[in-house]
């Protein structure tokens, strides 16, 4: 049923539920996972010289998150690729997944209700808006 899994991270505990689950989806169809991290670079466009040197913190950060699903991946003998990308969040996901054929999305979601999601938005629910193909959202455990 699913061949190419995408899980976008952002390194948080949301994401890290999203991707124990799409690592165990992938384990159980014999699927490759991707991992993506986006580095979004339009807030910090206004900041001058100190820009680039918080880019390139975020951009590194974005090389460990996928790396440690890589190796997350790799330890139970999933096959996965690791990309670290610039540009929208949502749109650069949903991009990705035409561009790379995937069968299927998880993603993290925090659970926000009322004027914190109002305010904040929501990447997921943006890609669950706009994406051609399944989203599977797994909440964050707050237990943990």
């Amino acid at each position: 049923m699913y061949e190419e899994i995408l899980v976008p991270t952002d390194g948080g505990p949301a994401a890290g539920a999203a991707v124990a689950h799409a690592i165990e989806l992938a384990a159980s169809e014999d699927a490759r996972i991707h991992g993506l991290f986006v580095v979004d670079e339009s807030p910090y466009a206004s900041m001058g010289s100190g820009a680039a040197e918080i880019i390139e913190t975020i951009q590194q950060d974005g090389e460990q998150a996928v790396h440690n699903i890589a190796e997350e991946a790799d330890s139970v003998g999933v096959d996965s690729t690791e990309t670290v990308a610039t540009g929208g969040a949502s749109e650069r996901i949903t991009e990705y997944a035409d561009e790379n054929d995937i069968d299927v999305i998880v993603m993290g979601t925090h659970g926000r209700e009322g004027l914190d999601r109002y305010l904040l938005g929501s990447v997921t629910e943006r890609v669950v808006r706009s994406s051609d193909v399944p989203v599977l959202t797994v909440r964050e455990n707050s237990e943990e």
